[in-house]
């Protein structure tokens, strides 16, 4: 059963995956093997797919290296669970199919609490409860069913939401 992984305030795309094990440095292949190098040591060889991260406030700020969180993706993260984003970082993790939900749970669990996380609903199961979060908007869950904003855009030609026949980008939200 995936568990949840919980990390403090502030954590910036450095603190995700430091620059110096960026793909072009550390290699493509093993890159995501250095997630949270610093700050959680045993995430990378510790963590299952479908794990859950819990932050603190500004997930994700500093500068929007794409690769930070595309280290998540490889990792097969099942979602992350914050009270706010920086915006850049928000966008890179939806683009990628990572579901992010913006709701404080610092002080509801635990690390290593098993869990379930109903990505269409935001319903959060776990030992002592559950809590719904907020569910991510139709076109989001449109993107992610398929992986990704760019796989939904490579099987429709159109980005969710919108309509088919319309011009890539002109429309929807």
């Amino acid at each position: 059963m995936p568990r949840i992984w919980k990390f403090g305030d502030s954590v910036n795309t450095d603190d995700i995956l430091p620059g110096k094990f960026a793909p072009f440095m550390a290699g493509e292949d093993v890159f995501q093997s250095y997630a949270f190098h610093y700050i959680r040591p045993e995430f990378a060889s510790q963590v299952q797919p479908g794990d859950v991260l819990i932050g603190g406030r500004n997930w994700g700020l500093g500068s929007s290296r794409e690769y930070a969180p595309q280290a998540l993706k490889k990792l097969r993260i099942g979602g992350i669970i914050a009270p706010s984003f920086a915006r850049i970082h928000y966008r890179n993790l939806l683009n990628l199919g990572i579901p992010a939900f913006e709701a404080d749970l610092t002080g509801v669990l635990e690390d290593g609490d098993e869990v379930s996380l109903d990505v269409e609903t935001g319903l959060l199961t776990y030992a002592r409860g559950t809590v719904q979060l907020p569910p991510p908007p139709e076109f989001l869950r449109e993107a992610l069913r398929e992986g990704s904003i760019l796989a939904f855009f490579k099987r429709y030609g159109r980005f969710p939401g919108e309509q088919p026949g319309e011009p890539a980008g002109e429309g929807g939200p």
